[in-house]
C-alpha cells in the first residue's frame, strides 16, 4: 500500500533569533553550541528519513521557535529537500534576514515561504528588497506582521508597497486583552486581511474533525510526534517502523485554537481548498483574498 501524502510541521531544539522584538519571548536569545550541534545533527537525520520517503509526497514547514535560515544547516536543508522529487513543498517561517544567493540551489517551484515583517528591527525597504528577490525567483510567499496598534502605519505602508498578488496577513495581537483593538483599528486591520478575526477571536475546536494527527502532524527534532504544536500528547515517533499506525482521524480536544497552523488544518473551514498549494506557506490566492466564504463558516 502507497503511504498517504503527509503535511509535517518541525521544530527542533533551536529557539534562537537576531531579532529583539519586545513581543516574542525569543527574541535575543542564544543557543549553546552544543544546542546548536545537536539540532543541526536532528535536521540532518530528518532530512535523510524524508529523502526516503519516495513512495509517500510530502510537505514540509519548518516552524522554529527563534530564526532558523541564518544557520547554514537549514539552507542547506531546504535546498536538498526542494530537489526531492516526492517533496512536494518545502516551507519556513522566517524574517527574510539572511543572505539570498542559497535560494539559487533551490527549486524554486517547490521551496516557499512565510515571512514576517518586524518593524524596529529592519527597514521597510530593506525587507521589500528580499521580497522582490523572491519574486524575481518565481517563489511562492506570504508576508505578515503582528497587529500592534503602533504597527499600522507599516502594514499600510507594506500592502500599498507589495504586489497585490501577495497575501498580508496579521496575527491578533493579545497580551493586552481582548479590549486592545478600538473600532477603527479593527476595520484598519480587516480591510488588509479578511481573515484577521479568525485569528483574534480564534475558533471553536472541542470535538471538531482536524487533519492533524491523521496527515498533518508536529515532528520535534527527536523525532517525536504530536498532532499539532498546541497539544502535548505523544502519538508516536516518526523513526518507527510502524509510525504509520499511529496516523488516525483524531477531532480536536481543545475548547478553542487560536493559531494559523492549528485551524487551518479543520476541514470545516476549507482552508486546504481556499489556500490552494500555498497552504503552508500561508499563501493566499489573489482571486481568493477576500475570503468571504471561510469568514461565513465561522460565525
Amino acid at each position: 500500500m502507497v503511504p498517504a501524502p503527509l503535511d509535517i510541521l518541525y521544530r527542533g531544539p533551536l529557539a534562537s533569533c537576531n531579532y529583539a522584538c519586545p513581543y516574542c519571548p525569543f527574541a535575543k536569545r542564544r543557543d549553546s553550541r552544543e544546542t546548536l550541534r545537536r539540532d543541526a545533527a536532528q535536521l540532518a537525520r530528518f532530512v535523510d528519513w524524508a529523502e526516503g520517503q519516495t513512495r509517500r509526497s510530502l510537505g514540509i514547514l519548518f516552524t522554529p521557535w527563534g530564526e532558523a535560515l541564518i544557520r547554514p544547516a537549514y539552507r542547506a536543508a531546504m535546498a536538498r529537500l526542494s530537489r526531492m522529487p516526492h517533496v512536494r513543498r518545502v516551507a519556513a517561517q522566517t524574517n527574510l534576514s539572511w543572505p539570498i544567493t542559497w535560494l539559487d540551489a533551490c527549486d524554486p517551484l517547490r521551496v516557499a515561504f512565510w515571512c514576517t515583517f518586524h518593524p524596529g528591527e529592519t527597514p521597510l525597504d530593506r525587507f521589500l528588497a528580499r521580497c522582490a528577490e523572491l519574486d524575481a525567483r518565481g517563489i511562492s510567499y506570504s508576508v505578515g506582521i503582528v497587529g500592534k496598534r503602533e504597527h499600522l502605519p507599516a502594514l499600510a505602508a507594506l500592502r500599498r508597497a507589495l504586489p497585490p498578488a501577495i497575501y498580508l496577513w496579521v496575527n491578533a495581537y493579545r497580551d493586552e486583552g481582548p479590549n486592545y483593538y478600538r473600532p477603527d483599528d479593527l476595520a484598519a486591520l480587516r480591510a488588509v486581511d479578511p481573515l484577521f478575526d479568525i485569528n483574534r477571536t480564534g475558533i471553536r475546536s472541542r470535538g471538531r474533525a482536524c487533519a492533524t494527527g491523521e496527515s498533518v502532524v508536529s515532528v520535534d527534532g527527536d523525532g517525536e510526534v504530536r498532532r499539532c504544536h498546541v497539544v502535548a500528547a505523544r502519538i508516536g515517533n516518526l523513526y518507527d517502523p510502524d509510525f504509520d499506525a499511529a496516523l488516525t482521524p483524531r477531532p480536536c480536544p481543545l475548547a478553542q485554537c487560536r493559531c494559523h497552523i492549528g485551524y487551518a488544518h479543520m476541514p470545516h473551514l476549507g482552508f486546504r481548498e481556499m489556500f490552494g498549494a500555498g497552504l503552508l506557506e500561508r499563501a493566499l490566492p489573489p482571486a481568493r483574498h477576500d475570503a468571504v466564504p471561510i469568514v461565513e463558516r465561522v460565525r
